[in-house]
């Protein structure tokens, strides 16, 4: 499944945790969308990005890890790691729908080299991906008008309140 996707559907996730913040809410985007790193490896060719994304970090250690760190930094703590880990198998959910039946989710790694599969998964550039997409960017636009905000009200507060307030006044405008 594309990036985009993973980082809204972590952040809109977050808005249905009445105890989290911004920080939380920003670290839910991290938690969806962080297992992507490991595409980084296409910097070694696509060969080495054949053999290694969704290996490196599609994993069970990498989402409790992932999960634990964010969780130190969040309030409240537990039910902040459950979220998180939550999220990183979300993204491995949508990368099993979303990224086409040549790929899979080495999810025991290292304890296993066996990779999960889905047969009736959905190529890249699917109709499926751009609806999945389009319906996360519906979502965040819902979230704007209903909890107003966006996702920069952690790492930008004043772009954000542009934002909010420019599609609220586009809503009065129109409404």
């Amino acid at each position: 499944m594309h990036i985009p996707p993973h980082i809204l559907s972590g952040w809109i996730c977050g808005n249905f945790i009445p105890s989290f913040g911004p920080r939380e809410r920003f670290f839910c985007m991290v938690a969806a969308s962080a297992p992507d790193l490991d595409g980084l490896s296409l910097l070694g060719g696509w060969e080495c990005y054949y053999d290694w994304h969704h290996v490196l970090m599609h994993n069970l250690p990498f989402a409790v890890i992932l999960a634990a760190l964010l969780a130190c930094f969040s309030r409240p703590k537990l039910t902040a790691f459950a979220v998180y880990f939550g999220l990183v198998h979300l993204h491995f959910a949508l990368d099993l729908l979303g990224s086409g039946s040549d790929w899979g989710v080495d999810y025991w790694r290292p304890f296993s080299p066996v990779s999960i599969r889905w047969s009736a998964g959905w190529e890249y550039l699917s109709w499926q991906n751009y609806l999945a997409a389009f319906a996360c960017i519906a979502a965040a636009i819902g979230i704007i008008y209903w909890k107003k905000r966006t996702i920069l009200e952690y790492p930008m507060p004043k772009l954000n309140r542009e934002l909010v307030d420019f599609f609220l006044k586009l809503a009065r405008r129109h409404g």
